[in-house]
């Protein structure tokens, strides 16, 4: 299929889901590669989490299109997506760092530039947050390993504060990302 429709696909620094999120990217993309073109986006710090978690070469390997942030316009992201030359752009999974920014505003980021630009341009923005819940998480590092986090008041106050801003679509888990395709393709 030659005009296959582009999805930006932006992957920030959180470990936590990002080998379920991984997993989701390329069976999404065996799902629906006939008729949708998967842009992978990756921020400064999600570059060194794919490295810890031993993704970095598989994702390059899986996807034709693969970007690495160099600064917040670059490359150019959020002029694309504001343009609407992607269907729509879903992070995944998304740090609390980059909750925080977009609920104050901040685009200092490849990618919080260009969610902030789809949001005002009217290109719905998927986002999995992995702070969702307030209370103790019990999450696996790359060697096997617990680690507890506490989820703060303040980290899920970002995550609502998100969840009501215009064209922006928060979710849960990676199962919403096969919802958020079926619904669309």
């Amino acid at each position: 299929m030659k005009n296959k429709k582009k999805i930006a696909w932006a992957v920030t620094g959180a470990g936590e889901k990002i080998e379920k999120t991984y997993e989701t990217m390329v069976d999404i993309q065996e799902k629906y590669g006939d008729k949708v073109e998967i842009r992978v986006f990756v921020s400064n710090a999600g570059k060194q989490v794919l490295k810890f978690y031993r993704l970095f070469k598989k994702i390059k390997e899986n996807f034709e299109y693969v970007s690495f942030e160099v600064n917040s316009n670059s490359p150019f992201l959020a002029g694309d997506v504001q343009l609407h030359k992607y269907e729509f752009l879903l992070v995944a999974p998304c740090t609390s760092n980059t909750v925080a920014k977009l609920a104050s505003r901040i685009g200092d980021t490849m990618i919080t530039n260009a969610v902030i630009m789809g949001q005002k341009s009217q290109v719905p923005v998927y986002i999995m947050p992995v702070d969702f819940k307030e209370g103790v998480t019990v999450t696996k590092i790359p060697n096997g390993n617990d680690l507890i986090l506490e989820l703060t008041k303040e980290d899920i106050d970002c995550v609502r504060k998100i969840s009501n801003m215009n064209n922006t679509f928060v979710f849960e888990d990676t199962d919403e990302i096969y919802n958020i395709f079926k619904e669309k393709f």
